[in-house]
C-alpha cells in the first residue's frame, strides 16, 4: 500500500475547490496546479476578481487553519488589483480512520468547509 504523495494530495485538493467554484459559476482567469505558487485560482464572480489559495491536510493537520503569513502575502497582493483573497482548505482523511495513511488503495474523504474571506481569518 502506498501512500498519497504531497503532489496527489494537492491535487485532490485543486480538483475538488476548482469543481465547486465551476459549479458555483466562477470564470476561470488563472490556475497554479503547481503546490506551492500562489494564488492557485485567478478567477472572477459577478465581475469581482478573487485569489484563492488551496491546500490539501492530512490528518492531524486542520484544513482551517491558514499559512498566516502566506495569506497575508496573498491578501496584499489581491488589494492591488482590487480582488478578493481566500483561503480554501481541504482535509483529505482515511474513510474508516482520519488516523489511518491515505492510499489509492483505501480511497479518501475530504473534508472543505468552503472558501473563507482571508482578512476574516488573519
Amino acid at each position: 500500500m502506498s501512500t498519497l504523495s504531497t503532489n496527489e494530495i494537492h491535487q485532490i485538493a485543486m480538483n475538488l475547490v476548482g469543481s465547486q467554484l465551476e459549479g458555483a459559476g466562477y470564470e476561470f482567469l488563472g490556475v497554479n496546479s503547481k503546490p506551492g505558487v500562489d494564488p492557485q485560482f485567478v478567477c472572477t464572480f459577478n465581475k469581482q476578481l478573487h485569489f484563492i489559495v488551496v491546500r490539501g491536510f492530512l490528518y492531524p493537520a486542520d484544513p482551517l487553519s491558514p499559512d498566516r503569513a502566506l495569506l497575508k502575502k496573498v491578501a496584499d497582493h489581491a488589494e492591488k488589483f482590487d480582488a478578493k483573497a481566500y483561503w480554501a482548505g481541504v482535509g483529505v482523511y482515511h474513510p474508516e480512520d482520519r488516523k489511518l495513511p491515505v492510499s489509492k488503495s483505501t480511497g479518501y474523504e475530504l473534508d472543505f468547509k468552503g472558501l473563507y474571506l482571508a482578512e476574516e481569518v488573519l
